[in-house]
């Protein structure tokens, strides 16, 4: 039976696993609008109310869940009912005219053509991305493999796993996010990503012969996080040349792999000049470098007032990104909450962004927005 899900909490791996056919919603009493937890529901596009209470009771009972007005419906009337299946009904003519723009041009009125592709968090979204018509996966969040499996996943399962999704992608581009995990109390400051990455390099040399081998089966770009230094990326890429250099060695085939990094610090921010000469492409995590940048714990509820993706320094932030990676010849998107904010669409082809990746849910909104957009 489909229902509502109440829980104390939700950890993003157990959220990535509910199955979607069963869940109508979840609520959580803790955590934070801003939190990975959240991020994964509007991915998954199921309504959701974190950080709110709710009776110990409630367990078989009928209820409502608003996910855009935030309200909570326990034992609703038959007068709230009504209301609310109109609003649902609202929802689902206006998805019924979105799917009108399917196989239409992600193209302003001027002409403009931007990227618009799809975040996933594991292979079993590859059907979404293709029945939502994105033009390819601009984040693919491998870390999710690691969360199923007891263990590490081994080379072979993940090179499984990244050849369906590039085969299934039939020569569209799939961005690879290399393992971004955090070992600690606050990861989000600690040890984590490129980090463990680059000090433990079993495991990321692992992950780069997955990614290579399946790149033989389709178009795929690596693309690094967490990236605060020059030599970070340097030390990186020496890794795929070994890499490379092994899998000729042993006869295997790979493709061509454009290399990227994440710019979701102000470091990268503040040298995005110096790393635009080591990459082909920037990903802006704007989540994590609104965090950083306002000093705002985005798992901290209390601070959800004060959290402020559209701050000037963060647009300002982005319009240097861009500039420096411009000028070095590297394409520059969105793989952050904030590429989805229809809001923002227009300033974002003005401020020259060549890529959006977002949320399956948002795929058409943004088309739409982007098809109504007048900027050059």
């Amino acid at each position: 039976q489909p229902v509502i899900i109440l829980a104390d909490d939700l950890a993003p791996s157990e959220t990535v696993q509910l199955d979607k056919s069963k869940v109508l919603s979840f609520m959580t009493r803790h955590g934070s609008t801003n939190s990975h937890t959240a991020i994964l529901a509007r991915t998954m596009n199921i309504p959701a109310l974190i950080g709110v209470d709710y009776p110990e009771d409630a367990e078989g009972h009928m209820a409502v869940v608003d996910g855009r007005n935030g309200v909570f419906l326990l034992d609703p009337t038959e007068e709230e009912l009504t209301k609310y299946e109109a609003l649902r009904q609202e929802e689902v003519e206006k998805a019924r005219l979105l799917q009108e723009l399917k196989g239409k041009e992600n193209v302003t009125k001027a002409g403009r053509k931007i990227a618009l592709y799809a975040n996933i968090g594991g292979v079993g979204d590859v059907a979404s991305v293709l029945a939502n018509d994105a033009g390819g996966i601009g984040l693919f969040r491998s870390e999710f493999l690691y969360l199923e499996t007891e263990d590490y996943p081994s080379e072979e399962q993940q090179f499984k796993a990244y050849r369906t999704v590039a085969e299934n992608m039939a020569g569209k581009k799939v961005i690879i996010r290399t393992l971004d995990l955090g070992q600690e109390d606050n990861p989000a400051m600690g040890y984590r990503a490129i980090r463990i990455c680059l000090d433990r390099k079993e495991i990321f040399k692992t992950q780069l012969r997955a990614i290579y081998r399946a790149s033989y089966y389709g178009n795929i770009s690596i693309m690094f996080p967490m990236i605060i230094s020059v030599d970070e990326v340097k030390a990186a890429k020496e890794m795929c040349a070994t890499v490379q250099e092994e899998l000729k060695s042993e006869g295997i085939p790979y493709g061509k792999v454009e290399l990227g990094i994440m710019i979701e610090t102000p470091a990268a921010v503040m040298i995005s000049d110096l790393l635009a000469k080591e990459v082909d492409f920037f990903s802006v995590g704007t989540n994590d470098l609104t965090q950083y940048t306002l000093a705002i714990d985005r798992q901290n509820p209390k601070l959800d007032n004060i959290y402020d993706a559209h701050h000037l320094a963060i647009l300002r932030m982005l319009q240097m990104i861009i500039d420096n990676g411009h000028k070095e010849g590297c394409w520059v998107g969105i793989c952050g909450e904030l590429g989805a904010d229809v809001t923002l669409t227009d300033t974002f082809i003005k401020m020259g962004i060549d890529e959006l990746s977002v949320s399956l849910s948002m795929i058409l909104k943004v088309r739409e927005q982007i098809r109504n957009s007048d900027a050059k």
